[in-house]
């Protein structure tokens, strides 16, 4: 079934000539870096924009006419790390990055097996079936088809944030991510709320060190960026900075939208702060007061995505871990509806935005151009509601046969110990295979 779904998106990815926009940005980033060009000038394409590689619009011009072109979005430390873009012809580097994301999928997809407490034994066939499914939810879809990075900076964080407590160095892969492309600092919030204090510094020593770095080797783009670029959001939707249109998924395209205005300003503000408290409140009360540790990281995502200025929907690929989790604990309507939501209800062609047309739809529309912010705001709900109590006891549900790994000591070599939040006892798997994720429930079943 793997082999079937790869060969369909390949069909796809000739038949329709997949321009690959997003790693022209990259490429033209890296190639700024070494030609030593303005990586933020008012052409952010400079020579090395659509017209230079032969690509046009659905009007047949190339350059700015084409109506999809993109700024440099990025930090300084990400257009580093884009140099080895531009060591390929344009045809190899696309080629290059559908593999590279499809691997990213599989690694992901295992991660996230992992992460939601799925049997470990025996799981190559089913998550090579995963990986198959997971192809063509539309966040994975769209970050395949338009080159992006998204899968990349999703496995820095997942991976960083499954490591045990004690892991060294734990938090810095987060920081990294983070430095890449800011919306991942919300985790790091998180770990400090959780009480994960040396984590969450070194996940913040992680960032700092990629803002020196981007000074150190780009000094004059990282005070362009930190120091006016970082809050300018029109840099992400085009030249005319239309980050307002049904394909940004977070708060700002929702009210955008919703309140027929291309800066919702202050009311974005206000329910970005809001949504940002109770989103991270929620996750504390998950990871901290119910023990579920695997909602209370799922709860942070929502929230990131959420309270970012721009979600566009190749972002939104956390629903793979959501989905995990809801397998794992038998909610089989909820991972249907969710499934429906990221796969059908992500296609966001069904409402028109042609022309501005985003700004103008009527009140029973506004759902289908906003299907990931409004689902997210009701998982925070549903997450919120079901960790109301602040007993154990009252969130015995939430996180169903949830195995927290004990503590390890130095002879624990061939069995792993963890702590079985139905039954309260103790429980052993032969092999090593428990979880490395470490939750208060543990820490207080000692």
């Amino acid at each position: 079934m793997l082999a079937l779904s790869l060969a369909a998106l390949a069909t796809l990815c000739v038949a329709q000539r997949i321009p690959m926009a997003d790693a022209l940005i990259y490429r033209a980033e890296g190639a700024a870096v070494v030609d030593g060009t303005d990586l933020y000038g008012p052409n952010p394409y400079g020579q090395y924009g659509p017209g230079h590689y032969g690509l046009t619009g659905a009007n047949g011009v190339t350059g700015a006419a084409t109506g999809w072109q993109l700024s440099a979005g990025y930090p300084p430390f990400a257009a580093l790390l884009f140099v080895p873009t531009t060591w390929l012809p344009v045809a190899a580097l696309k080629v290059v990055l559908v593999i590279g994301n499809a691997a990213l999928l599989a690694l992901f997809v295992r991660l996230s097996w992992r992460f939601a407490g799925l049997p470990a034994v025996n799981a190559a066939v089913p998550v090579t079936l995963a990986v198959a499914v997971a192809l063509w939810l539309e966040p994975v879809l769209q970050t395949v088809l338009f080159g992006q990075i998204s899968l990349a900076v999703g496995c820095l964080v997942l991976w960083d944030l499954s490591r045990p407590e004690q892991a060294l160095g734990k938090g810095f892969a987060l920081g990294v991510a983070a430095g890449i492309t800011l919306t991942p600092a919300v985790f790091l919030v998180h770990l400090l709320v959780t009480g994960r204090v040396r984590a969450g510094l070194t996940a913040l020593a992680g960032l700092t060190g990629t803002v020196l770095l981007g000074l150190l080797v780009l000094p004059h783009a990282s005070g362009e960026f930190w120091t006016h670029h970082v809050v300018e959001f029109g840099r992400y939707g085009g030249p005319a900075g239309q980050v307002w249109t049904a394909g940004n998924q977070s708060l700002y395209g929702l009210l955008a939208r919703a309140l027929h205005t291309p800066e919702p300003g202050a009311w974005w503000a206000t329910a970005a702060a809001l949504t940002a408290a109770a989103g991270l409140w929620t996750a504390r009360r998950a990871a901290v007061r119910a023990g579920a540790e695997t909602w209370g990281v799922l709860a942070a995502a929502l929230t990131a995505l959420l309270v970012a200025p721009v979600g566009w929907s190749h972002h939104w690929v956390w629903c793979v871990p959501l989905l995990a989790v809801l397998l794992a604990e038998r909610r089989f309507g909820t991972a249907a509806v969710a499934g429906a939501v990221w796969t059908a209800g992500g296609h966001l062609g069904v409402v028109p935005h042609q022309g501005g047309a985003d700004l103008r739809l009527p009140w029973w529309q506004q759902p289908a151009a906003s299907p990931y912010a409004l689902t997210a705001l009701g998982l925070l709900v549903f997450v919120a509601w079901r960790t109301r109590s602040h007993t154990r006891a009252g969130t015995h549900n939430l996180a169903a046969r949830t195995r927290v790994p004990a503590p390890r000591t130095d002879s624990d070599t061939d069995t792993d110990t963890d702590f079985d939040s139905d039954t309260g006892r103790r429980r052993e798997y032969p092999g090593g295979h428990g979880l490395s994720i470490r939750t208060e429930a543990a820490r207080r079943s000692r």
